[in-house]
């Protein structure tokens, strides 16, 4: 018989077989999932591949950019555009603010390779579940493809799009690039696009000077911009707040301390506007129009850059000068009264403003702040003529009496009342009033002017608007009154006029009759009888005189008698004036016809710039978003020694270079200066002190000719400025305009204590315009002052008096540390010892009382000999007065 031998399996035995075929099953499944993995993950590839952008066209998708302006000196003026958007590179985000986004959107941000493969996986167990795809998972990069290339659709396969995606991005760009990408891309609420115009909008801060609980106020904003951003709803914000900075701290970025103080920081926001360095709203306009011409609707998002021709240093003079005298003048125009009085019970008001009624607090908010004023409401009534108000911040002020005394009532634009004795004769309690603050006791009652101004400076040199300010107050009103109005300049037209007598063969010293003059004309409608402003006629009078003290009456007859009104619209063509301005009949002498501020500054920079046409621009240069340069201004520059035409870009860069080294060159007049120098510097009637006396002058016996010397030639092949009058007609009206100031209807602007500015006033009829127009070689200043509605000004409201004050206020701010300038005596100039009241030569035994100075066109020297003169029966032997009229 056979033995049978059996083998015993412990229990051990069977666990141990059994776990390595249960690792076997499992290696076996897991490589099997792999593989369909693998293989899934491939075909998902292949099958959205061909709707995959590739990553690297990234680059060439612009970022909608809004429009920006700026001055010549770098001062934005104005960021035009839907969307605010401030680009960034990652050098320029302060590391907290890089680890606010970190922590609050992909904490494992610079580790992974743009894909979290845990909240894909989450994302697909969830639509297994549901059938639909839960948000979250998405890392920064992933969150990067979508907003660029994807939509915000729930679908499966916009998921996958967004992970292959991320994985090229994170191929093609570096961590940094990303990061850069994605704070510059995302929308943060209301209109700002990207964290540097968040923390414009939230802070009014540059995103440099953000400290970290805003960052992280930034950070938590990026889920629902509308439900978490600061200014819409706080509480929100501060719980988003706080989630970033605890996972900023959980991670490491900051410290426990850091944490502390950040969450108790007050989560103070509000909107900000644009952080404009430079306030020239019209301008702004300007430029805006003209880029709509040239790029349509990518003006608003194409990042263009714009830099205007504008000073900011002039520009803030500019509007400072306009304000100040509108201000002044409506002051002199009386009073018309608090903009509304509420009724509310004298305790009350005297009371703390939170203890108001409702109405009472939101009456006080109801008014802007026009033209910068403040508002406020009067509560009481003082003893000693003071006022307490309380103005809309809640603050309680004093209005002290002087700065409540100029307040005349009005009666109407030209009427006022009686000055007010006390208090009570201006104020109320419950008046709701426009302040502003004073240097001295704190605020002055205000109100906005009706009146309305326009100031424009160019240079001469190559027409480049310097400032312009087109009215009050952008906000009131956006018609731009310096380049948009035209209105009768009156006199200020008046050298224009002269420069064309000149060219017909008088001279300075030619005698007109100041006398009436009465015209029966067709194109008048009527009898046409021009006075001068005092009424009075001065009889036989020198043309310098006819322009100094501006006399109506010698200007119509130098007109029509001495030039003729065809001859002198021939001559002034070639400046530049719009049709409306070169009218054909006798009113032309007075400026009777239409210009604007802009066209007058074009016609007396031909001038300053010793006779030489110019036109205004405003836009220098045009940069695209990467600073690529897109356009430059080829403005017609002035060079004496060049031949005209078409200038090239070397032409403009040289022309610049001479003007600007000219400029800087300039030194301030001495009193150490050579006899012949002193003579070009030397007025007609001898008014400024010099080194040679009058007499010494006298016995030199003969006239003086300069000895002059051309400039450098620097200008080889620029082809620059059309020449449009003689050097020797500019330089002779330049220096008649120069007695305007120190001696005609100008004489105020002497306060500014130079000798290189000639000038002229301007006042139309019935003052309803009144101008001032004045310039040395280095600038052309013009302002207009009048109502829209062509009303009369007042009384006494004419160019001396309402347009001078604004030209000195703006031109002593603009010209400091600038050294004088002016036009040098020009070949073809001699100054001659004649007679005062003959105009003619005159000898050395001539009465010295009746000698003067002239000088002449070399060519127009009179032949006459100084004879005595009986004096005209027309001459009243008064002065003019200062001002003028246009008829």
């Amino acid at each position: 018989m056979q033995n049978e031998s059996t083998t015993k399996v412990t229990p051990q035995r069977r666990t141990s077989r059994s776990y390595r075929r249960w690792l076997v099953l499992f290696a076996g499944l897991a490589l099997t999932g792999s593989l369909i993995i693998g293989t899934g993950v491939i075909g998902a590839y292949y099958y959205v591949a061909p709707s995959l952008p590739p990553a690297e066209t990234i680059r060439e998708i612009p970022l909608q950019i809004p429009l920006r302006i700026f001055s010549r000196d770098g001062r934005l003026i104005e960021e035009v555009g839907e969307r605010r958007r401030i680009l960034v590179t990652y050098a320029d985000l302060p590391p907290f603010v890089v680890n606010a986004f970190v922590a609050a959107e992909d904490s494992r941000f610079f580790e992974h390779p743009g894909i979290d493969y845990l909240g894909i996986l989450r994302a697909g167990v969830m639509m297994l579940k549901t059938g639909e795809i839960s948000g979250g998972g998405s890392t920064i990069t992933q969150q990067l493809a979508r907003d660029y290339f994807l939509t915000r659709e729930q679908l499966f396969t916009r998921k996958l799009r967004e992970a292959f995606l991320a994985y090229q991005i994170e191929q093609e760009f570096s961590k940094e690039e990303i990061m850069a990408l994605f704070v510059n891309k995302m929308f943060f609420g209301q209109r700002a696009y990207g964290v540097a115009a968040a923390a414009q909008v939230y802070y009014g801060k540059n995103l440099q000077d953000i400290n970290i609980a805003e960052a992280a106020t930034l950070a938590g904003v990026l889920p629902a911009p509308s439900d978490y951003n600061p200014v819409r709803s706080a509480e929100n914000a501060a719980m988003r707040r706080n989630y970033v900075l605890d996972r900023m701290n959980a991670l490491g970025f900051i410290s426990d301390y850091d944490f502390e103080l950040a969450t108790a920081y007050p989560l103070e926001s509000k909107l900000h506007g644009t952080a404009n360095e430079l306030s020239a709203p019209y301008v702004a306009e300007m430029v805006r129009q003209e880029m709509l011409k040239r790029y349509g609707d990518a003006t608003y998002s194409a990042g263009y850059q714009v830099v205007t021709t504008l000073d900011s240093k002039m520009q803030a003079a500019g509007n400072y000068a306009v304000r100040n005298g509108l201000f002044e003048f409506t002051r002199r125009r009386g009073y018309r009264g608090p903009i509304t009085t509420i009724e509310l019970d004298p305790a009350i008001l005297q009371g703390p403003y939170a203890e108001w009624p409702e109405e009472a607090q939101r009456a006080l908010q109801d008014y802007g702040n026009p033209a910068g004023l403040s508002v406020a409401i009067v509560t009481a009534l003082h003893e000693n003529n003071s006022a307490s108000i309380v103005l809309q911040d809640g603050s309680v002020a004093a209005l002290p009496w002087h700065g409540i005394s100029w307040a005349k009532p009005q009666i109407d634009l030209v009427t006022t009342g009686a000055a007010p004795e006390t208090v009570a004769d201006v104020l109320a309690p419950g008046d709701i009033i426009y302040v502003m603050p004073i240097t001295i006791g704190g605020w002055a009652l205000a109100q906005v002017p009706k009146a309305q101004s326009a100031l424009v400076s160019v240079d001469p040199m190559d027409g480049a608007i310097t400032t312009l300010v087109g009215g009050l107050d952008f906000s009131l009103s956006k018609f731009n009154r310096a380049s948009q109005a035209l209105r009768q300049p009156g006199s200020a037209f008046k050298p224009f006029i002269y420069a064309a007598a000149l060219a017909a063969g008088n001279t300075l010293s030619t005698i007109v009759l100041d006398a009436p003059v009465v015209i029966s004309s067709s194109a008048l409608e009527r009898l046409w009888r021009p006075v001068n402003y005092s009424g009075k006629f001065y009889g036989a009078q020198r043309v310098r005189e006819g322009l100094v003290k501006s006399m109506n009456l010698l200007s119509v007859r130098l007109l029509l008698n001495n030039t003729g009104i065809g001859n002198a619209i021939r001559y002034l063509e070639p400046f530049g004036f719009p049709d409306g301005t070169l009218i054909r009949n006798g009113s032309l002498a007075l400026g009777g016809g239409d210009a604007s501020p802009l066209d007058i500054a074009q016609g007396y920079a031909t001038f300053a710039n010793g006779g030489y046409a110019v036109k205004p621009y405003v836009i220098d240069s045009i940069f695209g978003p990467t600073d690529e340069l897109l356009y430059r201004a080829e403005p017609f520059v002035v060079c004496p020694d060049c031949e005209p035409g078409e200038p090239t870009d070397e032409a403009i860069a040289a022309a610049k270079a001479m003007r600007d080294s000219v400029l800087l060159a300039a030194e301030p007049a001495t009193d150490a200066i050579a006899a012949d120098e002193l003579s070009l510097n030397t007025t007609i009637d001898n008014e400024y002190e010099t080194t040679l006396s009058l007499e010494q002058m006298a016995e030199l016996g003969e006239s003086y000719q300069p000895d002059a010397t051309l400039a450098a030639d620097l200008f080889a092949d620029v082809n620059v400025a059309n020449r449009i009058i003689s050097p020797q007609i500019a330089f002779l009206i330049q220096d008649a305009m120069r007695e305007v100031i120190r001696r005609g209807t100008g004489v105020r602007a002497n306060a500014l204590g130079r000798r290189d500015l000639s000038g002229k006033t301007g006042t139309s009829n019935d003052r309803r315009d009144a101008w001032f127009a004045g310039f040395n070689s280095r600038m052309v200043g013009i302002v207009w002052v009048g109502y829209d509605d062509s009303l009369p000004l007042g009384p006494r409201e004419e160019g001396s008096r309402t347009a001078l004050p604004i030209w000195i206020e703006f031109m002593r701010i603009a010209l400091q540390g600038v050294p004088e300038s002016r036009m040098d005596m020009p070949e073809g100039i001699v100054t001659v010892r004649i007679s005062r009241t003959s105009g003619c030569p005159a000898s050395a035994a001539h009465p010295f009382d009746d000698i003067i100075f002239e000088h002449y066109r070399e060519d127009s020297v009179p032949e006459c000999d100084a004879v005595d003169t009986q004096q005209d029966i027309f001459n009243t032997g008064e002065e003019p007065e200062e001002e003028e009229r246009l008829f």
